[in-house]
């Protein structure tokens, strides 16, 4: 009986390293901040609209209603690419919203399982916003092609809320 436990106990340690290289890819994780000088709540009219993208370059519509939480939004890149967003949480007075792509496009954005969140707060007169994304690379096996690498997934995402966190800088500051 100890013999067939010690080979059992061998037997489970010698796959411990097969499992360890097999786990595919991690949830990645990035957080892009930016100051705005105006007020939090002027830049929260702006950003809390789930309806308007037009502060982020290269969209080119939105259809949808509402910003509550079950909302949705189809967003259509200049490009011609489409992807489906749900509102998940909504919070006015913390000034804090969750949002999540209904279906992944790996065209639209090198990502799947994406989901977000932004918040605003009051920096003395000036505000500051915070854009939190998670997600998986958009190859979700091992070894995934360059541009669908973590690299190039996280390369996508902190360049569209950069971009995006710059044109609505220059939205609220400009006055449009």
């Amino acid at each position: 009986m100890k013999s067939l436990l010690w080979a059992l106990v061998a037997g489970a340690v010698a796959l411990v390293p097969v499992v360890a290289e097999a786990h595919g890819p991690t949830r990645q994780k990035i957080e892009v901040t930016r100051e705005i000088d105006a007020p939090a709540d002027k830049v929260w009219a702006v950003v809390s609209n789930f309806q308007d993208l037009s502060w982020i370059p290269g969209v080119k519509s939105v259809e949808g209603s509402g910003s509550e939480v079950g909302a949705t939004r189809t967003i259509t890149l200049e490009n011609g690419e489409k992807l489906v967003e749900k509102m998940d949480k909504f919070d006015a007075a913390k000034m804090m919203f969750m949002y999540r792509a209904e279906a992944d496009n790996i065209k639209f954005l090198p990502v799947t399982n994406y989901s977000s969140r932004i918040t605003v707060k009051d920096a003395g007169g000036k505000s500051t916003v915070t854009w939190w994304g998670a997600f998986y690379r958009g190859y979700p096996n091992n070894d995934p092609p360059p541009e669908l690498s973590d690299e190039a997934a996280v390369k996508a995402v902190t360049d569209l809320y950069n971009a995006g966190l710059d044109g609505l800088k220059k939205k609220v500051e400009g006055g449009s």
